[in-house]
């Protein structure tokens, strides 16, 4: 009897754990059936991925992709569909929106909004904060939670959590790891009035200085240590905490961001002035050879866009009334593949960084590799590809993106979420299938 499989992918060049591999990949009811389907297999849908790399399906792990009330910026269902644009499967939302992610009625209206809107899987933080700490517990394990975001600086509201005490009481309720804006909070405070409006934008990296990240990471380090709670450092960008944390990986996992291995000051405030504004800030460029160094040694666990985009008029103010946050989840894939052709990492590398690592940060199920019996999300990618990432590729309301006019080799021209072609050579396909990731950390 002629095997027969939903869909057959064959004569790719796949990225597995163990390295590069010239195989087929035979997908049934949304999960891989098998690396090695016969000649004579038949499949309803085959794709010919020669002279292609086949990854397992990319993951934005820190994402901002706003809400309805802010639709002319981003909304869910725009982001999603920039994202599988930019070769992703699956994307994690924060929880700082209107209203913010909180309470258990607030999480369901979100995944309500998302449940026929989403283009590609999505996971989704909830927020700690003060009113709601004790119900923390209970909303980390609700279904599609990756994790509980905590922001230690840079908030405002009830989701800014500042203080030890309160640090510690969130971090004795529930179990799960706990991502973290790690800057203190109290020398931001102390600082802001050395500065005044006007000034120029690289004074963002002045006010909000190694020191401030630094402290918080340290005070955020001896709490996970106190209380044994696992915390993830999202968006490290000093060369000091790096250096630090090598000796907390008992307790703590690294996140490092696209911008921070690409971009440095003060080239960037000098080129994109606002357009380079985001928080933690884009530093001198030893931070960044810091951060390149900490991906070759397997310090960083994941890499991520924090896309977090806001309008023109917003971002083209003086400092320091701009808004701070960079658009990314659309160009993330491409700009990792650049680095991938430049020599500073492997596909095997990048698959880690934005698949096998979120999966094993957060405690994905059924994603992370290409192997039998997982999700069939794939990202195919062209590694001689060469393309300028052009405004009008950029899908999101806000329309416009820090790396505009940036050369590029390798390109993301195809992306499958559980064995569907959801974009294929730039064009987005069919109805939005997006689901909620399962976690089960």
């Amino acid at each position: 009897m002629t095997p027969f499989y939903d869909l057959i992918i064959r004569n790719g060049t796949l990225v597995l754990p163990w390295g590069l591999e010239r195989a087929d990949i035979g997908v049934t009811r949304g999960v891989v059936s098998t690396l090695a389907p016969a000649a004579t297999a038949e499949a309803g849908e085959v794709i010919d991925a020669t002279g292609l790399h086949v990854l397992p399906g990319l993951i934005d792990a820190h994402t901002h992709l706003r809400d309805a009330a802010q639709a002319d910026v981003e909304s869910i269902p725009s982001g999603t569909r920039a994202a599988v644009l930019g070769g992703l499967c699956a994307v994690f939302d924060m929880p700082n929106g209107t209203p913010s992610i909180t309470t258990a009625e607030r999480l369901q209206a979100k995944k309500d909004f998302a449940a026929s809107r989403s283009w590609c899987d999505l996971g989704l933080y909830v927020g700690a904060a003060r009113p709601t700490i004790d119900d923390l517990a209970a909303l980390e394990l609700e279904d599609g939670v990756c994790a509980v975001k905590v922001f230690a600086g840079s908030s405002t509201g009830d989701l800014l959590i500042e203080d030890d005490a309160t640090l510690e009481r969130v971090m004795r309720t529930g179990r799960r790891r706990i991502a973290y804006h790690s800057e203190d909070e109290y020398r931001l405070r102390e600082r802001k009035p050395l500065f005044h409006e006007g000034m120029p934008y690289a004074t963002h990296a002045e006010w909000r200085d190694v020191e401030a990240a630094f402290l918080g990471t340290r005070r955020l380090m001896a709490l996970a240590r106190r209380t044994g709670r696992p915390a993830h450092i999202l968006h490290v960008s000093t060369a000091e905490e790096l250096d630090y944390l090598q000796d907390y990986r008992d307790i703590a996992t690294v996140e490092v961001l696209l911008n921070h291995l690409t971009q440095w000051a003060p080239d960037a405030y000098d080129r994109l002035g606002p357009y380079a504004v985001m928080n933690p800030p884009i530093r001198e460029r030893r931070h960044m050879d810091a951060a390149w160094a900490a991906v070759r040694d397997g310090l960083v666990d994941v890499v991520g866009s924090d896309h977090a985009p806001h309008s023109r008029a917003a971002k083209e103010k003086h400092w320091p009334l701009c808004a701070a946050g960079l658009t990314g989840v659309q160009t993330i894939v491409p700009l990792m593949l650049d680095h991938v052709s430049a020599g500073r990492l492997s596909l095997m590398r990048l698959a880690d960084l934005m698949c096998a690592g979120p999966a094993r940060v957060y405690g994905v199920r059924g994603k992370g590799r290409i192997a039998r019996g997982y999700d069939a999300d794939f990202t195919l990618v062209d590694m001689n590809r060469r393309r300028r990432i052009e405004e009008s590729w950029i899908a999101s309301p806000c329309g416009w993106s820090p790396f505009i006019g940036t050369e590029v080799t390798g390109w993301p021209v195809a992306t499958i979420i559980r064995g569907e072609a959801v974009m294929r050579d730039d064009e987005v396909l069919g109805d939005p299938i997006g689901r909620l990731v399962r976690f089960g950390g």
